[in-house]
């Protein structure tokens, strides 16, 4: 059952479920989500579950005993919901990386990893090039610096918009500057990249962020610059929204695929 590619649940039912379905049908089915865990008081209603079964209580899809789950809800989510998973031995994969910002609940995702003997993933999400900040870190990064910039829209229910008239901006404007952290933390929804370039580089507070709202934008765009005992890397990436929610990139939701494929591959390359 562990390797079960079609009992497969994830937490949450928006956007990024409803990509990750059409994707799994568009490859040929050979993967599929049975079920999906949403409490109450946000569940869908049965006409939009198309046969997926619902589980409110993480105990009860504990239960169920997928063969995977996987986060696309919020940091909530995985606070509320993936240290009871991992502690049973289920393996979990997380879209919200943000959420390990906070050391306290790393820690304990690391403790009930260890206890279940499962494992945790977090997507490579909207961004690139991880792999060699990974390789990089071993002898040494003095700087790693992500600059990312999308349409004003996406930046609505942020900070930003207290801070600045989305609608009316004429000019691309900095929205924010500071570490990673702050960025995950006050940009859950929008800078989840952010947390998966500090946890493959040099940290949270070391790395530096900016965020821009440019009405000129037709993509979302995002650069890393890195430089260290390696030498230096940069990578630029222009990537199109998801169509159902302006916020994330299609490829972040098509990192999910990559990360639930490669779970059940024989040989990773």
């Amino acid at each position: 059952m562990r390797n079960d590619r079609r009992r497969i649940a994830v937490i949450g039912f928006g956007a990024m479920v409803r990509s990750l379905q059409a994707s799994f049908r568009r490859s040929g089915d050979h993967f599929g989500v049975a079920a999906t865990l949403v409490p109450m008081e946000f569940a869908p209603a049965p006409s939009e579950l198309g046969g997926v079964r619902l589980f409110n209580d993480v105990a009860e899809l504990i239960d169920w005993h997928p063969s995977l789950v996987v986060e696309c809800a919020s940091h909530d989510a995985v606070r509320d919901f993936v240290p009871a998973l991992l502690q049973k031995g289920i393996d979990t994969i997380i879209v919200s990386v943000g959420s390990l910002s906070d050391k306290t609940l790393l820690d304990s995702l690391e403790a009930a990893a260890t206890k279940g003997g499962s494992r945790l993933t977090a997507v490579s999400g909207a961004i690139g090039g991880l792999d060699v900040l990974r390789s990089a870190r071993s002898a040494g990064l003095s700087s790693v610096a992500y600059t990312g910039t999308k349409p004003p829209n996406a930046w609505t229910g942020t900070p930003a918009a207290d801070a600045v008239d989305l609608a009316s901006l004429s000019q691309p404007t900095v929205i924010f500057k500071g570490n990673a952290e702050q960025a995950a933390r006050l940009y859950p929804k929008n800078a989840n990249v952010t947390a998966a370039i500090a946890l493959a580089g040099i940290g949270f507070d070391a790395t530096s962020v900016v965020l821009i709202a440019d009405p000129n934008a037709t993509t979302n765009l995002h650069r890393v610059v890195a430089t260290g005992a390696f030498g230096s890397f940069s990578i630029e990436l222009q990537n199109k929204p998801l169509p159902d929610n302006p916020k994330t990139s299609l490829l972040a939701a098509l990192s999910i695929e990559e990360a639930i494929v490669r779970h059940f591959r024989a040989i990773d390359v």
